[in-house]
């Protein structure tokens, strides 16, 4: 009996359609790719993470950077990655993608890093941590500071500091490294600029400004509650050093003109009432003069007080005050519109 035409046997499959159909076969089955490290079609571009091993700086450290190399930054044009597509089992090349949200767009480095937290201590605190991004032989390139709110006693946190555009010009970045930590009680940190305090307050200090050895730093008073706020003086101070116990030894003097003139803070007291939405100011005045053979003094840590019986909040101003002994502060005024 004869077979019906077409029953014989199999005929070979050519070889290239052979490879696109056990492409697509692939596909299907594993509906994505897998990063391909021998440089082939569809091979990983992912920037290189690198761990670090640097001891943690006050209970903060990194633990990896990613660099991406100069084909791989955003500000490149990316080469497209060849993906199965589910027709017919062809290969199309598919559009990488440009990032999302604010952090990505042209001109940004990719670089960023990997850190942790660890609050050994017996309460909640907030920190602040100044992170830079250095080249191999230390010089700082970038930095970018970071405020990871309400740790909690024990517990561990991580996050990702980005380092965002690089200026032009700048020499490659290698690594990245904790320049700087500060840690206060979360229930007397300083809020942030869309959150308003019970107390309908907050209470904020600026950059600062120098001069020839003559520091100011601003205090900002901003009534964001719902009731007038009366004033009608001084912010009450206390200086803390690094482990926030009291810093003896130096007088606070009222007025800026106790340090030296022409600061903006010199005129007396005089009462005002903030209306919600209105904002005071006062300011933190002192010289970083440096007397032979005595001990300079640093407060990284000031509690202020907007009147007597108001709610703490810590400032970390860095006060450098050499040998002078002596910090003045102006009394609250309405800061100008």
């Amino acid at each position: 009996m004869r077979r019906p035409r077409g029953f014989g046997p199999a005929r070979p499959v050519l070889p290239a359609v052979a490879a696109v159909l056990l492409l697509a076969s692939a596909a299907t089955a594993c509906g994505t790719e897998r990063a391909d490290t021998t440089g082939g079609v569809g091979a990983a571009t992912a920037a290189p993470r690198t761990s670090v091993t640097d001891p943690p700086v006050d209970g903060v450290r990194i633990t990896s950077v990613t660099i991406p190399t100069a084909s791989q930054t955003r500000d490149s044009t990316p080469t497209p990655t060849p993906t199965p597509s589910r027709s017919l089992g062809l290969v199309h090349a598919d559009p990488l993608p440009t990032g999302s949200g604010d952090s990505a767009g042209p001109g940004d480095s990719g670089i960023s890093a990997v850190y942790e937290i660890t609050n050994d201590g017996s309460e909640s605190l907030t920190y602040t941590v100044l992170f830079t991004f250095t080249t191999s032989r230390g010089e700082v390139m970038s930095s970018k500071r970071e405020t990871v709110r309400a740790v909690g006693a024990g517990r561990t946190v991580r996050g990702t500091v980005e380092l965002g555009v690089l200026v032009p010009g700048a020499s490659p970045v290698t690594t990245a490294k904790v320049a700087e930590v500060t840690k206060v009680p979360a229930a007397e940190a300083p809020a942030d600029a869309d959150v308003c305090p019970s107390s309908g307050i907050r209470l904020t200090a600026d950059e600062g400004d120098a001069a020839m050895g003559l520091r100011v730093v601003g205090l900002h008073l901003e009534n964001c509650g719902k009731k007038d706020y009366s004033l009608d003086g001084y912010p009450q101070l206390s200086l803390l050093d690094e482990d926030r116990r009291p810093v003896e030894g130096v007088q606070i003097l009222q007025g800026g003109d106790s340090i030296s003139t022409g600061t903006g803070y010199d005129d007396p007291p005089s009462p005002l009432t903030l209306k919600p939405g209105e904002t005071a100011v006062s300011g933190l005045i002192w010289r970083n003069t440096t007397e032979a053979g005595l001990d300079a003094v640093t407060v990284p840590y000031v509690r202020v007080r907007a009147k007597s019986g108001a709610a703490p909040v810590i400032v970390t101003p860095h006060l450098d005050l050499g040998t002078t002994g002596k910090l003045g502060v102006g009394a609250w005024k309405r800061a100008d519109r």
